[in-house]
């Protein structure tokens, strides 16, 4: 059985001068599930009892939920695409899906869709989508900080 904590997740948080990104692990979220909305095309042959389905697409997201913690670098981030209404690519970020065990990993962008907050009476929390921008890449994933942060590589 494998344990949810062995998969991690890494966010590309953007540098505060110059350019590139630090992929920094996704902590304090009490929710971060994985859909792949698979799209479907279905057809009915005259000749066939039933329909036949294919699956002609995938739209994944991952629904978050997580409470404020104003020191994070990543809802930090998340925070300000929030509150100052980002748009475009201004509100698309990577991320990094590592399995510790194994090292095998996926990085893909997603746009970051905010949701709801404030909606706990005991700590203040935020919650929302991150819905995929691009095509995803298989890789691999190291960390020389105890998975505090990451790189990936993709396969060839």
């Amino acid at each position: 059985m494998k344990k949810r904590d062995h998969i991690l997740a890494f966010y590309g948080v953007p540098a505060t001068s110059g350019t590139g990104v630090t992929f920094t692990r996704m902590k304090y979220f009490t929710q971060l599930s994985h859909s792949k909305n698979a799209q479907e095309y279905s057809r009915k042959y005259v000749d066939e009892e039933s329909d036949r389905i294919d699956v002609s697409a995938y739209k994944p997201q991952y629904d978050y939920g997580f409470d404020r913690v104003d020191s994070d670098p990543v809802l930090t981030d998340i925070l300000k695409i929030t509150n100052e209404e980002l748009i475009g690519d201004d509100a698309v970020r990577t991320l990094i899906i590592v399995d510790t065990d194994t090292n095998e990993a996926y990085q893909r962008d997603y746009a970051v869709i905010p949701g709801q907050e404030g909606d706990d009476a005991y700590v203040y929390t935020h919650s929302g989508s991150m819905k995929a921008h691009g095509p995803k890449i298989k890789g691999t994933a190291a960390s020389t900080d105890d998975w505090a942060t990451a790189t990936f590589t993709a396969t060839p």
